[in-house]
């Protein structure tokens, strides 16, 4: 069967670049099972030879009007396929949907009519937030990182801002590459609607963003970026926990040290 990705440099590259982060995530452990999800924005890539593709499934409906999607395409994870095989096969674990006129519906276009994940309402509402505020985001990732999930059994780092400066603190490179820090969400069912909004407003001031006792979500401009800002933040609570097991409190960098991160790299206060 002829792939999508035939003849498609870009479009390629930036799938290798999902099969690659889903290697990671398996490596990590972040990945039980079927656990975490990946959806692309890849619409920049749709040429006229993918806008002529026919569909390989039924009309299937998103569960949400999302006019910002009105003729989008996405790569999306499989339902009930693991990240360990995806990372191996991606095209065969994952598809090309496109949204249709009503924006409303879409269809699976390539590579094998392999139903998108069951959160695809979720991510697809917040890559319509996206567009709708012009922000240059294609990719949005949810993982489950061990050491930022136990955190979260710990009501103290579940207020507003205290996981964000307890990691920023740890190593000044994790200030540096998510400047914008962790949103946190209260536990809410999985895949419902209560969770896709609220994570949503917490994408108003962060890129990633804690579920309680669930995992992360993080968005950026390639899936690679999305992971390394969770990558970042889970270091820092590897290092923080590291320090509790050597049993100290670990002191941290000072607020005015961090200041002075912010100012030399010019990152958001």
């Amino acid at each position: 069967m002829k792939s999508i990705l035939n003849n498609r440099p870009a479009l390629k590259t930036e799938i290798n670049k999902v099969a690659e982060v889903a290697g990671y995530l398996w490596q990590k452990g972040w990945a039980e099972r079927n656990g975490g999800n990946i959806t692309i924005n890849i619409t920049e890539y749709a040429d006229d030879g993918i806008q002529a593709m026919p569909a390989i499934s039924k009309v299937k409906p998103i569960g949400a009007t999302l006019p910002y999607l009105k003729g989008c395409y996405f790569y999306c994870k499989g339902t009930q396929k693991r990240m360990r095989d995806l990372a191996r096969d991606p095209m065969a674990n994952g598809s090309v949907i496109r949204i249709l006129e009503d924006c409303a519906s879409y269809v699976i276009i390539a590579d094998h009519p392999v139903n998108p994940t069951s959160e695809l309402p979720s991510h697809l509402s917040v890559h319509n937030y996206l567009i709708s505020k012009g922000v240059n985001y294609k990719a949005s990732l949810h993982t489950h990182p061990i050491e930022l999930v136990a955190m979260t059994h710990n009501q103290k780092f579940m207020a507003k801002d205290i996981a964000s400066n307890l990691l920023w603190s740890m190593i000044p490179e994790t200030k540096a590459f998510c400047p914008r820090g962790l949103g946190i969400v209260p536990y809410k069912l999985p895949s419902s609607v209560e969770l896709a909004e609220a994570t949503i407003k917490e994408l108003n001031d962060y890129d990633v963003v804690m579920w309680e006792k669930h995992g992360v979500f993080a968005v950026d401009t390639d899936i690679m970026a999305a992971f390394d800002q969770v990558d970042v933040l889970n270091k820092s609570a590897l290092i923080y926990i590291a320090a509790k097991n050597m049993g100290f409190e670990p002191e941290g960098m000072s607020q005015a040290q961090m200041k002075e991160m912010s100012e030399a790299f010019h990152l958001p206060k």
